[in-house]
């Protein structure tokens, strides 16, 4: 099975950080996250990985073949963004996602069973399979609810919400890329839209696995920290 990891953004609310090299090469512990996330793939059976790169691709590529990673059964191939295309659009234009396929973000410190996921995906029928995760907000202010006249009706002191969030991880069956115009820019959200529109099932995989983006500065260093704590969950060598 083919895996796409979308490393092909700016990063910008990750600045500093990805002024001189691009997200996915920032480091978790001493190695990039990309890395860590290639390993785990191979690890777990999905070796054959391409790379949709854009802005500073040049890095990364260059990083992985002056690395030379000893990876048994990973195979590695690009598709460069000529102009941005979102977080869908790229996959338009990649060739041969004529089976079903894995699809993820380059920036996720997880340990999600992503053969788990795909098992999940297949006992669904589904047309698309998004991995989810539950998320805790806590506002830190007094939240108030009031009636059409004005008056108070209730008072809730630093409430506590749950939601099921995206974790950036996709399984796709091949007809999804039809949604997709080819060669335009199109972000996952409207992808999503546009399958429900037309009736096709989304199904979603709940994990709850150690999961974080680190597209957000203050995650980032809260994913150095966890991943200090417990390297050898992440099991990437």
């Amino acid at each position: 099975m083919k895996t796409v990891i979308l490393a092909g953004g700016k990063g910008t609310r990750l600045a500093p950080y990805t002024t001189i090299f691009p997200k996915p090469l920032v480091p978790i512990g001493d190695r990039p996250i990309l890395e860590i996330i290639i390993r785990q793939l191979a690890r777990q059976g999905l070796g054959d990985v391409i790379l949709s790169i854009g802005h500073l691709g040049e890095l990364i590529e260059a990083y992985f073949q002056n690395e030379r990673l000893n990876i048994p059964g990973l195979r590695l191939d690009y598709f460069r963004e000529n102009e941005p295309l979102g977080t869908a659009g790229p996959l338009s234009m990649i060739p041969g996602l004529d089976e079903t396929f894995l699809a993820m973000n380059g920036d996720i410190l997880t340990t999600i069973d992503y053969q788990a996921l795909i098992r999940h995906h297949g006992e669904q029928r589904a047309a698309l399979t998004i991995a989810m995760h539950r998320k805790d907000v806590k506002i830190d202010l007094g939240v108030l609810e009031t009636d059409d006249e004005g008056r108070l009706v209730s008072y809730n002191e630093k409430p506590l919400y749950n939601f099921d969030v995206s974790m950036g991880i996709y399984v796709y069956e091949p007809r999804v890329v039809e949604y997709i115009p080819r060669g335009k820019f199109m972000d996952f959200p409207d992808l999503v839209q546009a399958l429900l529109r037309h009736g096709e099932k989304v199904a979603g995989f709940h994990s709850q696995d150690y999961w974080r983006d680190i597209g957000r500065r203050e995650d980032y260093e809260l994913a150095q920290q966890e991943f200090d704590a417990g390297a050898a969950e992440f099991r990437f060598a």
